[in-house]
């Protein structure tokens, strides 16, 4: 499968650099939020984004943009395809574990994790899996899942807690970290029995490394821990990331067709406003089963 979607970080200097080359070749320009711009020239779309800065190319004609333009006249090195060299340690066989939900008012709370070795990471990069936060259709959401759960060698694990049982558990535990690592730990415990002889995990950073190695510990589970921000850039953590959210998505479109009410993602005025409509259809008692009550949407409801 060739490459459809890239990005990569780059210098404040190439922005200008970048726009230089996009004139010259043609591409038609238009605004777009965070962005300093975005080009289109046929089937090749690319944005360059404030926060970063980074570089987001899509299309058909990704692959060899990157090979051809972007690595040779701005970032002067060959990286795509040289990935084994670079980052040879996300080749290594690992489990790698990422939540979705976390920030959203409705829905639950997600936590799915993957594990991969060298056949499989390579064959999830070239099927284009990457962090599913890049990601805004929810059919290209469900695709790539599919084909994470068919690839060879990877084994997964979800673990969702719905609404209910996430406000019982958020009022025992009283702090989202120690939930998360809850939840993070059943995951790599879960994947741990499955694969007994994995030395290591890798997680995106929420909380001190001690709040999850805690709880790995409670839960019997031996692996070397690693944390880090940006963790959803090892494929491991991106395929993860697209499982949980394959799952958060799911439960999104299910209850808004069961309620006959738009469930909102987020915790911002239109989630306010689809909170309201739901107690107007149904009465107050349906919040605590859609939605998370620590949240302070749930007060101004």
């Amino acid at each position: 499968m060739s490459l459809s979607s890239y990005t990569t970080p780059i210098q404040l200097a190439d922005v200008k650099k970048i726009r230089v080359i996009l004139e010259e070749g043609g591409f038609e320009f238009k605004t777009k939020p965070y962005a300093y711009f975005s080009a289109k020239k046929g089937k090749l779309n690319v944005t360059v984004y404030e926060k970063g800065p980074k570089v987001l190319i899509q299309g058909k004609e990704t692959e060899d943009f990157v090979r051809f333009t972007l690595e040779p006249m701005i970032l002067g090195e060959a990286k795509l395809g040289y990935e084994e060299v670079n980052e040879p340690e996300m080749f290594e066989p690992h489990f790698g574990v990422d939540e979705s939900g976390k920030g959203d008012f409705f829905g639950p709370l997600v936590i799915a994790g993957a594990y991969t070795d060298a056949k499989s990471t390579r064959a999830l990069l070239d099927a284009g899996v990457m962090d599913s936060k890049r990601i805004t259709s929810s059919a290209k959401i469900a695709k790539l899942a599919k084909i994470i759960r068919a690839t060879p060698g990877v084994m997964h694990d979800v673990v969702s807690i719905g609404p209910e049982k996430y406000n019982e558990m958020y009022s025992k535990f009283k702090n989202l970290n120690r939930l998360l690592a809850w939840g993070h730990a059943k995951v790599i415990n879960n994947l741990a029995q499955q694969v007994p002889s994995c030395p290591r995990a890798l997680s995106d950073q929420f909380a001190r490394k001690e709040v999850l190695e805690r709880e790995l510990l409670r839960h019997g589970v031996k692996v070397k821990l690693q944390q880090r921000t940006k963790g959803e850039s090892d494929v491991a953590v991106a395929a993860a990331s697209i499982l949980a959210r394959e799952r958060f998505v799911n439960w999104i479109e299910q209850s808004s067709e069961k309620s006959g009410v738009k469930i909102r993602l987020g915790a911002g005025p239109h989630v306010l406003d689809a909170a309201r409509e739901l107690v107007a259809e149904h009465g107050e008692s349906i919040l605590p089963k859609v939605a998370k009550m620590h949240f302070k949407t749930a007060k101004e409801v």
